[in-house]
């Protein structure tokens, strides 16, 4: 059984940046995206970005293209999600999605409890 803890969420000011994890217990085994997601209050999860394992690829929503990036480290079972130049439309909880994919479905996912970020005018 895999389960997410996800860490690294907070208040911060306009412009500035912060770093979200995502550590995983237990194997991921053949789950090879890792994916981050955010839910604005009173709005819908929407995607964030993800990227592949072993394939160097990553796709990033335009809301945050050039500010954040995806970054893995398999011995610590962890993702991280490095945010800069952060916006108040960025406030909201945001969720990590690894999870495995065939022919276009999905075959196998986990998802965190969702860590709070807030950014302030």
């Amino acid at each position: 059984q895999v389960q997410l803890v996800e860490s690294g969420g907070g208040l911060v000011q306009t412009g500035e940046s912060l770093t979200l994890s995502c550590l995983a217990s237990g194997s991921l085994g053949g789950v090879d995206i890792r994916g981050w997601y955010r839910q604005a209050p009173g709005k819908e999860r929407e995607f964030i970005a993800w990227t592949k394992l072993h394939w160097d690829l990553s796709t990033y929503s335009d809301s945050i293209k050039g500010r954040f990036t995806i970054s893995i480290d398999n011995s610590k079972n962890t993702h991280y999600r490095q945010m800069t130049n952060m916006k108040p439309e960025d406030t909201g909880v945001h969720y990590c999605n690894p999870r495995r994919e065939y022919g276009g479905s999905t075959m196998e996912e986990y998802w965190g409890q969702g860590t709070q970020v807030t950014v302030s005018r």
